[in-house]
């Protein structure tokens, strides 16, 4: 059994989290997240294709048929951000996608563990 503060951990980590289901209707939003969309109003029920683009729309589709992940960067009001898409299953089946939106610092270090 997993402690409730770890099961917890995602509601107030410091990066955005969304899950949708198989039908791209938004389940759970962590805080971070629901502050980034907070002019949109509560989201949890809406259709996340509504708000995403034909190309959007068709990644989000092959990830919900195949699994599967999709990552990114992307500069939004002057942030950069690593974006993570995730299939999630239960019982070995796709049942929707997870986000995780990370902001990135201007000078984050890099290192090459290959040539450590």
């Amino acid at each position: 059994m997993i402690p409730e503060e770890v099961a917890d951990w995602v509601k107030a980590i410091g990066c955005a989290v969304t899950i949708c289901d198989t039908d791209g209707r938004i389940l759970y939003m962590n805080d971070r997240a629901r502050l980034t969309y907070i002019k949109h109003g509560n989201l949890i029920g809406h259709n996340l294709f509504a708000c995403h683009n034909e190309r959007s729309q068709a990644i989000i589709h092959r990830l919900l048929e195949n699994g599967g992940t999709n990552t990114y960067t992307v500069t939004k009001n002057g942030i950069q951000k690593l974006i993570f898409q995730t299939a999630w299953r239960r019982d070995g089946q796709v049942a929707g996608l997870a986000e995780i939106s990370i902001p990135l610092p201007a000078d984050m270090p890099h290192y090459d563990r290959d040539k450590q």
